[in-house]
């Protein structure tokens, strides 16, 4: 079996883990160009001041992803680069830049996938209360409009924000994200429901544009599953899926919230301040969703948590994703399983996991279009005589594409996977210590590309269409 035609196989970046330029051309301040200046935020002190300068490098970036034969480039638009205090003047350098980057795909008949927010918010907005102060979601509906109007004559897949758990969730829980916030179960879930309704309005204002392109949100997918049969951990597993998938999938597919979540947010006082007209506009806008994108790197393997939680401050050394830590709430811990794989950094990995989730996600929203917008590995790629040879890599991604066509076979409707990532690129917390790319960046010779092994296997199979897989 073949993938189909209409399937894309693409890779993805982000704005702030590649584009550097961070105080060029007008760009107004982000959140991350602030916090991550903070000593102990970032693995020594990293920042995307200069990243891998794609900024300047676009043209020899995409010539690369030509040359592999990428299908679909997923990239992020930074907010601040567009209108920099987040809600005022446009800039125009901003509007030009990406204007020539999305000219540049589709030179090469490359189809431009953009992300509007992956987590760069204008520093003025973040100052006056970021995703917890609901004017950050008018503003937010005005950038994806100016957006919808400067690229959507040439862009028709966009995604609206990018793993909202994640940053809300190490922004007002663990702190180890901005505003670094620790412990404030409440804001947290006040910034989850201000997206998901800036999410809703930006779905509506889209397609009131008739632009004939198709709109969706991307958040994580960590699947959990109890680690037994025993009554205790079976719940464990149901509690945590209601809190981490289903808390973030129901309001933009079902278009309302789990009641087993908000009735616990309700006798706990963690209700976000949300008002009859808010619900409304989630409910309208449910059944305008395109697709949903889906970042999948590992399941949970979950059991009750009997130990008390102590209240403390999720360093960035503890931020790693890894299992071994208890929810917020007390209810359950994830663990590591004698009999399961992982990555040097702890990350289980589980291509079944990835099967086994997206039976479970058809069986509680039917038949949706589904993109992975990201998997892949993160590793430290041996280089052997001049050649880096990122064999782990390619077997990761082999494993999880023989995962994606095994689902299209059972009839889940999955139309693209993007590998994570393109290009090697800066880590939100761990530097450049972690390499996830095809293409490798030398910071030790003047940020030269190198194409690595993986890169020439994601050509054949791109070729070939998985056909050998």
């Amino acid at each position: 079996m073949r993938f189909p035609k209409d399937f894309l196989f693409g890779a993805a970046s982000a704005a702030y883990q590649v584009e550097g330029a961070w105080n060029e051309d007008g760009k107004g301040v982000s959140n991350w160009d602030v916090f991550s200046k903070i000593p102990g935020k970032t693995f020594n002190g990293t920042n995307g001041d200069v990243a891998v300068d794609h900024y300047h490098r676009y043209k020899e970036d995409i010539k690369l992803m030509a040359e592999m034969g990428l299908e679909s480039y997923r990239f992020s638009i930074s907010w601040p680069r567009i209108i920099p205090n987040g809600d005022g003047e446009v800039n125009p350098k901003g509007i030009e830049f990406y204007n020539n980057v999305i000219n540049e795909c589709l030179k090469y008949g490359i189809v431009p996938f953009v992300t509007l927010y992956h987590w760069d918010l204008p520093q003025v907005l973040e100052e006056n209360g970021g995703w917890t102060n609901k004017k950050t979601i008018d503003a937010f509906e005005r950038y994806a409009q100016v957006c919808f109007e400067s690229f959507g004559d040439r862009v028709k897949h966009w995604i609206t924000f990018n793993e909202a758990v994640v940053f809300c969730s190490l922004g007002y829980l663990t702190g180890a994200h901005p505003p670094g916030i620790v412990n404030d179960v409440k804001k947290y879930f006040q910034a989850t429901h201000n997206v998901f309704l800036a999410h809703a309005k930006v779905v509506n204002n889209y397609k009131k544009l008739k632009q004939y392109g198709e709109i969706g949100i991307t958040h994580v997918f960590a699947p959990a599953f109890s680690v037994d049969n025993e009554p205790d951990n079976i719940f464990a597993a149901k509690h945590a899926n209601e809190y981490n998938t289903n808390w973030y999938y129901d309001p933009v597919l079902k278009g309302e919230y789990p009641s087993y979540v908000v009735n616990q947010l309700k006798e706990k006082g963690w209700l976000p301040d949300w008002t009859e007209e808010e619900l409304e506009i989630l409910k309208n806008s449910a059944d305008k969703n395109d697709f949903i994108g889906l970042n999948y790197y590992q399941p949970g393997r979950v059991m009750k948590n009997y130990e008390p939680v102590v209240e403390c401050e999720h360093t960035r050394e503890k931020s790693t994703g890894a299992p071994g830590n208890a929810s917020f709430d007390g209810v359950y811990k994830t663990v590591m399983m004698e009999d399961k794989k992982y990555t040097k950094w702890g990350w289980e990995i589980s291509p079944e996991g990835l099967l086994d989730g997206l039976r479970m996600l058809k069986e509680r929203y039917g038949d949706v279009k589904i993109y992975i917008t990201e998997n892949g590995l993160g590793d430290e790629d041996p280089i052997i005589e001049g050649e880096i040879v990122d064999i782990p890599r390619i077997k990761y991604i082999e494993e999880h594409l023989k995962a994606c066509k095994e689902a299209i076979k059972i009839g889940i409707n999955l139309k693209g996977y993007y590998a994570w990532s393109v290009i090697d690129l800066l880590s939100w917390l761990n530097g450049y210590k972690k390499q996830y790319g095809f293409i490798y960046v030398d910071h030790n010779d003047n940020l030269n590309r190198k194409k690595k092994l993986s890169f020439h296997w994601y050509k054949h199979i791109i070729e070939t269409r998985g056909e050998e897989l």
